[in-house]
C-alpha cells in the first residue's frame, strides 16, 4: 500500500506537492476505511481526487505511472514543467512492503536523461511514536554523497555506477546481497500498482480471467452480473463460431487482431447469448473490463489507480466500487481515483475528510490539497457538512466557472 506520494517539477506540477494516504485517527468515523499496520500505522484504503479539467488530476496519475515504470525498468515518460528553468523532475513514494514502511525518491534530469539522485530509507518509529529515517542507500551525484550503511563495498561503487538508470539496474546484484533485497522491495511495490484509464481501458485482463475459469473468474462474473439488472451471465466461449456475411471466419486470419477474443465474449439476456461487443452498452463494456482489475486488486492486495473512474458508469456502481475498497473485509487493497461525480462527495456516509483531494490551478501553478485542510473553525467544514453544496459554491476552489452563454451570444451576433 502507498502511504504518500511527492512530486516536484513534473508535468503540470511546477511546485512541490504531496499526497498523504495516512489516516488521522483523531477522527474515529469510518474506521473501516482505514487499514492498521503493526498497531501504529493507519493507511487510507481509498482516495478520491476532484478538480476542473486540465488542473493536474491526470498529471498525478502520470507521475505514479512514471514511478512504476522507473522501478520496473520500463520506458518512462517524465517531463519537467515547461514554465520552470529546471530540468530536474523529483518523485518520491512511501509505501508498505512486508509490514515495513519504506521511502524511495529520485531526481531525474529529463534533458540529459539521467538519474542524478537516489535515496531509499526504512521509516521506523521510536518509543514516542515519532518517525525517523534509517538510510538504506544514498546516491547523490549533485553533492557527491554516496552511502550504504549496511554494505561498505556497495557504497564504494555508488559513485562509479551509471546514471542512465536507477541503481538496481546498473550494478550487478549478484555481488551485493543487499541490492537483491532492495530490488525485491522496489519491484514488489511497483508490481502491486495497477493503473487504468477508463477512457481507454483494455479488456484483455478480463478476457484472460474468463479463460482461466477459476475462483477469480466467478467473482469477476458475479461483479459484472450484479452491476446490471438484466444480465444473466457473462462468459468467454472458446469454440464459438463467428460468422460474417454468412461465412464462418477463419481464426487464423484474425488472431493477430485480437478480434476473435473480443467477439467470443458473450452476454446472456433472457437465456439468449449475444456478443457483448455488439449488444452491450459502452458503460457495460467498461464495467466488464474494470471488473478484473477491481477483483484482482482486492484479492491480491494491490493499489488500483484509476483515471476518470466514473466515466460512463452509473453513480451507484461507482459508489459500490469505492465501498468495496472501504469495506472492513478489505485489509490490503487500495484505490486512488480521479472523479467528477459530485454525488460521491459524501463525508456523511462514504469518505473521511482526508480521503477527498482537490486539484486546482492559478497563475502561480497547479496545486493538490485535501479536504482535511478545511477546518470547522476557519471554514465551517465538519464531517457532517454538505460537502457537495460547498463544493458547488466554490468554497474549496477546484471548480471551473465557464462563461459559455456569452460564447453562444457572440456566435449568434456574428451570424446576424
Amino acid at each position: 500500500m502507498i502511504t504518500s506520494l511527492k512530486f516536484n517539477n513534473c508535468f503540470a506540477f511546477n511546485n512541490a506537492i504531496e499526497m498523504s494516504l495516512k489516516a488521522d485517527m483523531r477522527t474515529k468515523k469510518f474506521s473501516s476505511n482505514v487499514t492498521n499496520i503493526n498497531d501504529n500505522l493507519n493507511i487510507l484504503k481509498s482516495a478520491a481526487i476532484y478538480g476542473p479539467n486540465n488542473t493536474g488530476k491526470t498529471t498525478l496519475i502520470n507521475c505514479i505511472k512514471a514511478i512504476k515504470g522507473t522501478l520496473l525498468n520500463k520506458e518512462i515518460h517524465l517531463d519537467s514543467n515547461i514554465f520552470t528553468d529546471s530540468n530536474i523532475c523529483e518523485e518520491a513514494i512511501s509505501f508498505i512492503y512486508d509490514n515495513k514502511e519504506y521511502l524511495y525518491e529520485y531526481k531525474f534530469d529529463d534533458k540529459k536523461m539521467m538519474y542524478i539522485y537516489e535515496k531509499m530509507c526504512e521509516i521506523v518509529k521510536d518509543q514516542y511514536n515519532n518517525e525517523k529515517e534509517e538510510l538504506i542507500f544514498l546516491k547523490d551525484t549533485i553533492n557527491e554523497k554516496y552511502e550504504c550503511p549496511q554494505d561498505e563495498e556497495l557504497a564504494k561503487v555508488l559513485n562509479i555506477a551509471s546514471n542512465n538508470n536507477i541503481l538496481i539496474y546498473t550494478v550487478q546484484i549478484e555481488k551485493f546481497p543487499i541490492l537483491e533485497k532492495i530490488k525485491t522491495i522496489l519491484t514488489g511495490i511497483a508490481n502491486s500498482i495497477e493503473i487504468v484509464d477508463m477512457n481507454k481501458i483494455p479488456n484483455s485482463k478480463t478476457i484472460q480471467m474468463l479463460k482461466n475459469k477459476d475462483d477469480e473468474t466467478k467473482k469477476v462474473v458475479e461483479f459484472i452480473k450484479n452491476a446490471d439488472l438484466y444480465l444473466e451471465d457473462y462468459m468467454y466461449i472458446e469454440d464459438l463460431n463467428v460468422e460474417i456475411d454468412g461465412k464462418v471466419v477463419d481464426e487464423k486470419i484474425l488472431k493477430n487482431q485480437n478480434f476473435m477474443d473480443q467477439i467470443k465474449i458473450v452476454s446472456v439476456y433472457k437465456g439468449q447469448a449475444v456478443p457483448s461487443i455488439i449488444f452491450d452498452s459502452l458503460g457495460t463494456r467498461k464495467l466488464a473490463a474494470l471488473a478484473s482489475y477491481v477483483i484482482e486488486a482486492i484479492e491480491q492486495g494491490k493499489t488500483l489507480v484509476i483515471d476518470e473512474l466514473d466515466s460512463s458508469l452509473h453513480f451507484k456502481i461507482t459508489r459500490a466500487i469505492i465501498s468495496m475498497f472501504n469495506n472492513e473485509i478489505n485489509k490490503n487493497a487500495q484505490l486512488i481515483a480521479t472523479l467528477h461525480d459530485i454525488s460521491l462527495l459524501d463525508c456523511k456516509r462514504m469518505f473521511r475528510k482526508e480521503q477527498i483531494w482537490f486539484t486546482d490551478k492559478d497563475e502561480n501553478g497547479t496545486d493538490l490539497y485535501s479536504l482535511k485542510e478545511f477546518s470547522y473553525a476557519e471554514n465551517g467544514v465538519r464531517d457532517t457538512s454538505n460537502i457537495q453544496e460547498k463544493y458547488i459554491k466554490g468554497e474549496f476552489g477546484a471548480i471551473p466557472e465557464p462563461d459559455l452563454i456569452s460564447t453562444l451570444l457572440e456566435v449568434d451576433n456574428e451570424e446576424i
